[in-house]
């Protein structure tokens, strides 16, 4: 039984900002690192990844697994061009690059995830 359509647009767009939140996060925090060991990088796709994976479980709502990416997405777009003054929260590193090509490639696999099966008596 689906919920109805009001519930389901709210919990999409509850979705979209939790998103949006981990993908700030993500963008801060992915350049930060202890010698050569890249730590934010690695929470920020961990981290990304669970989200992405928990919405997907406990949703069973391939749209708003979709929504928390997106807003993942935007933010990471937003945050990664220069701002109005010309600053960059994101500057052109390797690890950046690997960020910005991760978080469509979380999305795609936690959206694309078959559903699970019932199981037949």
């Amino acid at each position: 039984m689906r919920p109805p359509a009001p519930a389901r647009i709210g919990s999409w767009i509850v979705a979209l900002v939790v998103g949006l939140v981990y993908g700030v996060a993500g963008t801060v925090a992915h350049s930060y690192a202890i010698g050569w060991f890249p730590l934010g990088l690695l929470l920020a796709v961990i981290g990304s990844g669970a989200l992405l994976l928990a919405v997907r479980l406990l949703t069973a709502d391939r749209w708003a697994t979709l929504a928390t990416g997106a807003g993942m997405m935007i933010s990471t777009l937003v945050f990664s061009g220069s701002g109005p003054g010309g600053s960059v929260v994101v500057p052109q590193t390797g690890f950046a690059v690997v960020w910005t090509v991760s978080v469509p490639i979380l999305v795609a696999v936690a959206v694309a995830w078959p559903d699970r099966v019932p199981a037949t008596p």
